[in-house]
């Protein structure tokens, strides 16, 4: 097949507007089987083996019969993913004088993070630099309820060093402690008009633990980033 072939093929099958580029340069084979659009950037979405359309499993507490064995660590398949642990200070700050202590929680902040190379998934410069197709990104985590802040997003469009910071969005939401329902919450961003040069996106989850006298986790799941061959704002 020619490469003017393989070009319409790209252009017909993703339905890719006029507006565009798609330069005579771009092996649009090696594009075409790469296959950029409407798939998930991530590798491993699911790292805890759980999916958001199913709730997630009740805790039950170490040495209760049928219970698993206890741990200290989040548990799961964290192949793709760097993984790293915060262990926090002890607050004392609501505890009233004189009061007797026998445990106090212990939390953690337990960080997931991966980089997405946009070149070597498929997408080319005139694309990124002159196009900026929207990036939407989307994740579920779990209410725990372990703390008002539990969890944690912060994603960074970054330059063809990886060094440099174009563009980058954190989301940080607050717990309402006062109802409890135990089911994944979504969150999700789509950038756009961010400008040229973006090659990576770096996407970075932080989720609280709890250790006190058993190990309590918060989850997260099918996490996605996905470009899309469209835009939501003129350039």
């Amino acid at each position: 097949m020619a490469a003017s072939d393989w070009k319409s093929k790209c252009k017909l099958e993703w339905s890719l507007g006029d507006d565009i580029p798609m330069p005579d340069t771009v092996d649009w084979k090696t594009i075409y089987e790469k296959k950029p659009f409407g798939r998930n950037l991530l590798k491993n979405p699911t790292p805890f083996g759980l999916t958001h359309s199913i709730a997630p499993p009740e805790h039950e507490l170490a040495g209760m019969f049928g219970a698993e064995p206890p741990r200290f660590e989040p548990e799961g398949d964290f192949n793709s993913w760097r993984i790293s642990t915060e262990v926090l200070p002890y607050d004392s700050s609501e505890i009233p004088p004189g009061a007797v202590i026998c445990h106090m929680p212990q939390f953690s902040w337990f960080s997931l993070e991966q980089t997405v190379d946009l070149k070597g998934e498929g997408f080319w410069e005139e694309l990124l630099d002159n196009f900026q197709p929207d990036i939407s990104v989307q994740d579920w985590y779990e209410e725990t309820q372990l703390h008002k802040f539990i969890y944690q997003l912060h994603v960074r469009l970054l330059g063809v060093s990886g060094e440099t910071v174009i563009q980058e969005h954190t989301i940080c939401p607050e717990e309402d402690t006062s109802s409890f329902s135990h089911m994944w919450k979504k969150v999700s961003h789509v950038f756009s008009n961010y400008g040229p040069g973006v090659r990576h996106i770096h996407i970075l989850h932080k989720l609280k633990n709890m250790n006190m006298i058993d190990f309590h986790a918060t989850r997260v799941t099918d996490s996605t980033v996905m470009v899309k061959a469209t835009r939501s704002t003129l350039h």
